[in-house]
């Protein structure tokens, strides 16, 4: 694809790649973007370089606190702004990528919200990320239809559809195909733009309004900073201050220890806070990475009943209901198992006892990330929650402390559990780097998350040489000899593609680049964008 250049004050993008879009690269709309840009740019990037300044404090020791300058912030009290009409009642929502047929089932499932990611669950190509606005933007002005190449099936929006929430990409993340004076834009700005953009009036004319979920923030800093950028776009756009609205997923060990300071920030905007349990747990390894008493067992031996996952649920139960917000509970990520009913059965069960866990906590909604799902989850939050939240349960109850918050994780690391990681972590790099975000992978919907927890496990228990439960140590050779073991599995079991558009290659030998990196790499999505 063309790279596409933004000279500002005048626009310059490229022709032939403008046209295919024309609905959504509007001049008008560009304009917006580079005016974002100009703004916010070199801000974000001031705040990506604390990130790395912040990781050299917990290289040499020192542990995550609640900051002292907010103390009087935590202490003191205020709440947040009002939740519109249509977001008082989140007990079921359900997530996915952007592409057309997802966005209509997911409208369609009966879920109480949809948030649709541009994120995790989005290989960020071009043409999924343009395509994903247009997409939006038809689920918005209720023309949204599709008819199935192969089945010949056709999908619409029933009369009643679930609330749109959208998930731009983290800060992280550069948008290469527009430059703004030869500087890649971000990833958040133009997602979010776009939407705005093209989808503000609309949805205020069906009394509605833009709904985001933010992800990945590590700072309050970082919420200041989105806070500024729904100031500026509500007046650009010549709409009230507070119009549009948030959920700050808390998916980052950070952003834990500061919670009332992330909605304090955004306390005009924000409607709740999330507990993105997978990047959670990728945080929790990544920021305590060079420490090796903080190895964390096999992933599945993490689940939300682990001391530190627990700790920080309970935690921002309280402090959302304590500023008259909502609190979202975590994933549920099954999928159903097709021709084998008691192990179906055996899935939803799992499901229905964490989401039951997760109402009886105090949390006012869920996610799943399948329409299967969807009824499972709102008959538990229905025989437990009656009224449409429960911002009355304070949780007084609970004190959590900082040692809490990053509790070792007991357990145990087996060959099993790297072999998993292995074999998933290729197995969704592949996919990703053919545009596929979301990923059907042993009856679970895997994102993002999965990989990074996949590589950055291996790449811990390496430099550590952690001890097997079968007292083997693990290093170099013996990954060596496992991932030679995993590849041979993966080409003679899963491989059903063996055409010129299989990435397998690429995605072996980016896997075993980043494990055995000496320097590790944040985001495994960095250096795989430049292959997208």
């Amino acid at each position: 694809m063309e790279t596409n250049t933004l000279n500002t004050p005048s626009l310059n993008f490229s022709k032939d790649v403008k046209n295919y879009y024309p609905e959504i690269l509007t001049d008008d709309a560009l304009n917006f973007i580079a005016a974002l840009h100009e703004r916010f740019n070199g801000k974000r990037l001031s705040l990506l370089e604390r990130r790395i300044d912040q990781q050299k404090v917990f290289d040499e020791g020192k542990l995550p606190e609640f900051p002292k300058e907010t103390r009087s912030i935590r202490e003191s009290e205020w709440s947040a702004g009002e939740i519109p009409d249509d977001l008082q009642d989140r007990r079921v929502e359900i997530t996915g990528p952007v592409d057309r047929k997802m966005v209509i089932n997911a409208l369609n499932s009966g879920a109480s919200t949809f948030m649709a990611d541009l994120e995790d669950s989005t290989a960020p190509s071009w043409q999924n990320v343009i395509e994903g606005q247009q997409n939006l933007r038809d689920a918005n002005n209720k023309s949204i239809s599709l008819v199935d190449s192969v089945s010949g099936k056709s999908y619409s929006l029933n009369q009643k559809n679930a609330v749109l929430m959208v998930r731009p990409r983290g800060l992280h993340l550069n948008e290469r195909h527009i430059l703004i004076n030869g500087e890649e834009t971000s990833g958040s700005l133009v997602d979010f733009g776009l939407y705005v953009f093209h989808n503000t009036r609309t949805l205020l004319n069906n009394n509605t309004a833009p709904y985001f979920y933010l992800p990945k923030l590590e700072q309050y800093q970082e919420a200041r900073w989105w806070n500024e950028v729904f100031n500026f776009a509500q007046e650009y756009l010549e709409v009230p201050k507070g119009t549009f609205k948030a959920t700050v997923l808390i998916e980052t060990i950070t952003a834990s220890f500061q919670l009332d300071e992330i909605i304090y920030e955004l306390k005009d905007h924000i409607v709740g806070l999330n507990c993105g349990r997978w990047d959670y747990i990728f945080s929790y390894i990544k920021k305590f990475r060079n420490h090796p008493q903080f190895v964390v067992p096999n992933r599945d031996q993490v689940t939300m009943t682990t001391p530190f996952m627990e700790a920080y649920s309970k935690l921002v139960i309280q402090r959302c209901h304590k500023r008259g917000i909502h609190a979202i509970g975590g994933m549920a990520a099954q999928i159903p198992i097709k021709n084998d009913e008691k192990a179906n059965a055996a899935a939803l069960e799992k499901v229905r006892k964490d989401k039951e866990r997760e109402v009886k906590n105090g949390h006012d909604g869920t996610w799943v990330a399948h329409p299967a799902l969807v009824e499972v989850a709102m008959a538990e939050f229905d025989k437990h929650m009656p009224a449409p939240n429960q911002l009355q349960v304070t949780r007084d109850d609970i004190h959590i402390s900082e040692k809490d918050l990053v509790e070792i994780p007991e357990g145990t690391v087996t060959e099993a559990g790297i072999r998993k990681n292995i074999n998933v972590g290729i197995l969704y790099t592949e996919a990703w780097l053919r545009g596929y975000g979301a990923v059907a992978l042993y009856h679970s919907m895997e994102d993002a998350a999965t990989a990074e927890i996949s590589r950055t496990q291996i790449w811990q228990w390496l430099k550590h040489e952690v001890v097997l439960e079968d007292g083997r140590k693990f290093n170099t050779e013996l990954y060596i000899d496992l991932l030679n073991d995993e590849v041979e599995k993966i080409f003679s079991e899963a491989v059903k593609d063996t055409s010129e558009n299989s990435r397998f290659k690429l995605a072996i030998e980016l896997f075993d680049k980043l494990v055995l990196s000496e320097r590790f790499e944040e985001f495994l999505t960095l250096p795989a964008y430049q292959y997208l």
